[in-house]
């Protein structure tokens, strides 16, 4: 077996032997991305590569997480050695799904992230420091617009591009908070405004295991870096420094632009941003919601080929989004709704899940995502 070949096999096969490594993401993508790329490769090793991955994606367990965090992630170091000798595979599974826009509020792409004003000039991602967000969101400094995590360095950072540009008004984007080690998504939103996308849209010079953005445009890219300057505070937790940076960098901004009110540059009207302040819910007696008996499987539950679906809470409107993705990170839709049992029977109508447990899995999360909408707690989605 080529020499490259047989390296990216053992170390997949190594990764294969490890549980964590089964039901994760990394491996999971690795190896949907694998099954695209192989084909164009007219090799017996490529087809041997390739009978060897539709064995391994049958023995994969339900994701638990999209990443377990190891500072030596198996699966996608085996992709870059393959990429490295084969750069033509790299992107040969992208495709454009760009994210729809609400016309009707901003920000347009739901997240986990607060707005305090939408007319400030600041934004600011936290990476993987959630508490700091929490904490920021409370102190509420002039100057800062929106506030959020930002943990993986590919859907994380479409919906940072898609809602910064989206607003004009905003000109900094400050990274602050720990980095995740293998993502780096920190680093790689750096990257993104120092050298751009390549035509894969892979980021150029990011070091992150999977950073190719595939919702989002070239047009998107060009319109981020031209707006935005980032202030790089990488590692920083310290509120006081933060929210002094936001002070120093809401004194430079240029005055206000008029914009519309769907938040684009365009002339729609000629409405400024309306001044809001952090919504705070409302806490409501729980709904009442049905119990339902979930069966333990003595055996590994299959995986759902349908992909897999993303809850966000809502603390601004009190809705329910749900984001369904494909195993390659590609959205393929967005179902929302303040009552959580229209989501799910709209999910199975749809034939969106294809395994009794995924369902069963589903209303589980969306009952509790409802119920911290209710009871006001922060909403973690559990893992299948």
């Amino acid at each position: 077996m080529n020499p490259t070949f047989k390296k990216v096999h053992l170390e997949i096969q190594r990764g294969m032997k490890l549980s964590r490594c089964r039901k994760c993401g990394c491996m999971r993508g690795t190896l949907e991305n694998l099954r695209a790329s192989l084909p164009l490769l007219k090799m017996k090793d490529a087809k041997d590569l390739f009978q060897s991955v539709n064995e391994w994606l049958e023995q994969l367990e339900p994701q638990a997480y999209p990443c377990f965090g190891c500072k030596y992630c198996i699966p996608p170091e085996a992709m870059t050695i393959l990429t490295t000798k084969y750069p033509s595979l790299a992107s040969s599974t992208l495709s454009s799904c760009e994210i729809k826009i609400s016309d009707n509020s901003w920000p347009p792409v739901e997240g986990e992230y607060t707005v305090l004003d939408q007319a400030a000039p600041v934004a600011v991602s936290t990476l993987a420091s959630v508490k700091l967000e929490e904490k920021l969101a409370k102190l509420k400094p002039a100057g800062l617009c929106i506030v959020g995590k930002t943990e993986t360095e590919n859907i994380g950072i479409d919906k940072i591009v898609k809602n910064i540009i989206s607003n004009p008004v905003i000109n900094f984007l400050i990274v602050t908070g720990k980095d995740t080690e293998g993502h780096q998504s920190g680093k790689t939103l750096l990257a993104l405004l120092k050298k751009g996308v390549d035509k894969g849209m892979r980021i150029i010079g990011s070091k992150g295991r999977r950073p190719i953005l595939k919702n989002v445009t070239h047009q998107d890219v060009n319109a981020f870096r031209k707006q935005i300057r980032i202030e790089d505070m990488i590692g920083c937790e310290d509120t006081k420094a933060i929210t002094k940076k936001i002070k120093e960098l809401s004194q430079m901004a240029p005055p206000a632009k008029a914009v519309s009110s769907c938040g684009c540059s365009c002339e729609c009207d000629s409405q400024p941003l309306a001044q809001t302040s952090i919504s705070i819910p409302i806490i409501k007696p729980a709904a009442t919601i049905p119990a339902i008996a979930v069966k333990k499987y003595g055996k590994a539950v299959k995986l759902d080929k349908a992909g897999y679906f993303v809850i966000i809470p809502s603390k601004k409107d009190g809705n329910i989004l749900v984001e369904h993705y494909s195993y390659d990170n590609k959205l393929l839709r967005k179902i929302e709704s303040k009552n959580s049992r229209d989501i799910y029977f709209t999910i199975i109508e749809n034939n969106w899940v294809t395994e009794l447990s995924h369902a069963a899995y589903l209303g589980k999360e969306l009952a509790r995502a409802e119920l911290s909408i209710n009871k006001g707690f922060k909403f973690v989605q559990d893992g299948a």
